[in-house]
């Protein structure tokens, strides 16, 4: 399986586009997540842009996934970048679905100049349950969705290691819908 973040930029008019669209979104995404396909994601607390990270057998199958979803037909995405993950850590369990906006998590990216040490700092920081998940995209940047209460907290986390290029840190807030 390989495992794709997408960033997702989404429409200037984001919330009145969504609303009649929403349901059915958020439908189509548990679905998903049932089948596997999708580990979870969430939108940006300020509504311009998402991330969801999916779950494919092959590349080809990822434009499907989100060019199908309601969002995407209906305008509410209309532009997207993926990246495949080389090494990803799943998440041990998914939360409930979570639309209000109170489940707010800390994406944090950077680069890991040694790669298989950063994933054990990883692995270490999930075991703990302060990381929901991540990994390491082929380029030696990383990102995990970190459980922490801001942005300086979730850049500690992983500055403290010292397994990271510190000024490559960068960490913002998602609201961790499933």
């Amino acid at each position: 399986m390989i495992v794709y973040h997408v960033a997702v930029e989404t429409a200037g008019d984001y919330l009145e586009k969504r609303e009649p669209h929403r349901r059915a979104h958020l439908e189509r995404l548990m679905g998903l997540r049932a089948q596997g396909l999708v580990v979870g994601g969430g939108p940006t607390p300020d509504g311009r842009g998402a991330d969801v990270f999916y779950r494919v057998q092959q590349p080809d199958d990822l434009r499907r996934l989100v060019e199908e979803d309601p969002y995407f037909t209906g305008g509410v995405w209309p532009r997207y970048t993926p990246r495949s993950f080389a090494q990803f850590l799943e998440p041990w369990e998914l939360p409930p679905l979570v639309t209000d906006g109170s489940r707010v998590v800390m994406l944090v990216e950077g680069v890991a100049p040694d790669v298989e040490m950063a994933s054990f700092a990883l692995i270490e920081a999930r075991g703990a349950g302060r990381m929901a998940f991540g990994g390491c995209f082929p380029d030696r940047r990383t990102l995990a969705v970190m459980r922490a209460p801001d942005e300086g907290k979730a850049l500690e986390e992983l500055r403290a290691t010292g397994l990271w290029e510190a000024a490559s840190l960068r960490a913002r807030p998602l609201l961790y819908v499933l």
